[in-house]
C-alpha cells in the first residue's frame, strides 16, 4: 500500500520559498519514503500525515531502525506536527518539516529555525466507520487474534459486542483501503504495522477517552511500591491492570508511576477492594473493559495489544520503550 505523502513536496515547496535555498526530492517506495537534498546537504525522508503525541512512538521507533539503513541524516517530513511534539523534537535535535514550512534542521552548516506559519487544517485522518467505536472494536479482535478474520461477520459481531451492519461496513472500508486481502478461502491481514498505527491513534481518540470511570489514589502511601500485592477481585466481575503495571508484568522492564486498571466491575468496588479513594489529580485511573472477558486467559492484566497502546498512547519515552519490547515479543503476530 503506497500512502499519500504529496505534502513531501508541498514542505519542500514551502521551505524553498520561505528560504530561497535550492531544494530537489528523490521519491522512494522500499526502506524509506525518499531523499530530499537541501542546498547540498542530503536527506533521508520520514514521511508522517500528522506527528503528535498519540503516534510520536511509532515515529521514535522507526528512526532507531532507519539509523541501521541508511548514513544520511533524517528529515521527519509531516503534514501537520502539534506544537507539543515540535519542541520536543528540537529539544532532541530531531529535524523535521511540516507542510507549511515551520521545520527545525541542523546538519553540518545548514542550520534552519522557521515557527509561526500557519498550518491549513486538514481532514482528520480517521474519519472512516473503520476508526470510529464500532471500527475500533473491530480492529481490535482482528490484531488482538488473527484467527478472528475467519469469523463470520455474526460472530465477530457478538465478540466484539456491535452489530452486523457494522461489521459488514468497516470489513469493507479496511479491504478497501488495503488493510484485509480476500481469497476464495479466506481473508488475510495486510499493512498491518500501518493498521497498528491508525488504530492506536484512533482508540486513544475516540474509545479510550469514554471508557475513563474515574481518577483516584491510593490512601496508603506505600501502595504504589507494593502495588503487586494488591487483590484484583475477579469472583463477581473482572478486574485487571493496564498500561503500565501491565507493562511490568510482561516485561519486567518498567516500574509503574501511573496505573491504569481495566473493569466491569463498579469505581466505587474497584476503590473498596484496592484502597483507593476519588483525586482529579491521582495517578490511578478506573476503565471500562470494552471485550469479551473469555478473550483473554490472563487474570492480572489486560492483553498486549491494549498495554501496547496505552504505552505508545502516553507519549513518554519509558514507556515507547517498553511498548516496543511487547511488540517485538508478546505481538509478533502483527510484527
Amino acid at each position: 500500500m503506497y500512502p499519500n505523502n504529496d505534502y513531501i513536496y508541498d514542505a519542500s515547496v514551502a521551505l524553498e520559498q520561505l528560504t530561497g535555498l535550492n531544494i530537489n526530492i528523490e521519491s522512494r517506495r522500499n526502506e524509506y519514503d525518499g531523499i530530499i537534498d537541501i542546498n547540498g546537504h542530503a536527506f533521508t525522508v520520514e514521511a508522517k500525515n500528522e506527528l503528535r503525541k498519540e503516534n510520536k512512538g511509532f515515529l521514535f521507533a522507526h528512526l532507531d531502525e532507519l539509523k541501521t539503513k541508511t548514513k544520511r541524516p533524517t528529515l521527519i517530513i509531516a503534514k501537520y506536527i502539534t506544537n507539543e511534539v515540535a519542541l520536543e523534537l528540537r529539544e532532541k535535535e530531531i529535524n523535521y518539516l511540516d507542510a507549511a514550512g515551520n521545520c527545525f534542521i541542523k546538519h553540518q552548516d545548514l542550520v534552519l529555525y522557521i515557527i509561526g506559519q500557519k498550518v491549513h487544517k486538514k481532514e482528520k485522518t480517521n474519519q472512516a466507520k473503520a476508526f470510529q467505536e464500532a471500527g475500533i472494536k473491530i480492529i481490535f479482535n482482528l490484531l488482538n487474534n488473527p484467527e478472528n478474520l475467519q469469523l463470520s461477520y455474526r460472530e465477530l459481531a457478538e465478540i466484539a459486542d456491535v452489530s452486523i451492519g457494522s461489521v459488514s461496513n468497516v470489513m469493507n472500508e479496511l479491504e478497501e483501503q488495503n488493510f484485509i486481502l480476500k481469497t476464495k478461502i479466506k481473508r488475510v491481514l495486510k499493512n498491518k504495522i500501518t493498521l497498528l498505527e491508525r488504530w492506536v491513534v484512533a482508540y486513544q481518540d475516540v474509545l479510550r477517552p469514554r471508557l475513563v470511570k474515574k481518577q483516584m489514589r491510593f490512601i496508603k502511601t506505600d501502595a504504589a511500591q507494593n502495588w503487586k500485592e494488591l487483590y484484583l477481585d475477579n469472583e463477581e466481575g473482572i478486574t485487571l491492570w493496564g498500561a503500565e503495571p501491565a507493562a511490568s508484568i510482561f516485561t519486567n522492564h518498567l516500574i509503574p508511576e501511573k496505573f491504569s486498571i481495566y473493569t466491569t466491575q463498579s469505581w466505587q468496588n474497584v476503590g473498596h477492594d484496592m484502597g483507593l479513594v476519588p483525586d482529579p489529580n491521582g495517578k490511578v485511573e478506573i476503565l471500562q473493559i470494552f471485550w469479551k472477558q473469555s478473550q483473554t486467559d490472563n487474570k492480572k492484566t489486560t492483553p498486549p495489544l491494549l498495554v501496547y497502546a496505552d504505552l505508545i498512547g502516553s507519549g513518554y519515552g519509558r514507556n515507547i520503550e517498553t511498548a516496543q519490547i511487547i511488540l517485538e515479543n508478546e505481538l509478533q503476530h502483527i510484527k
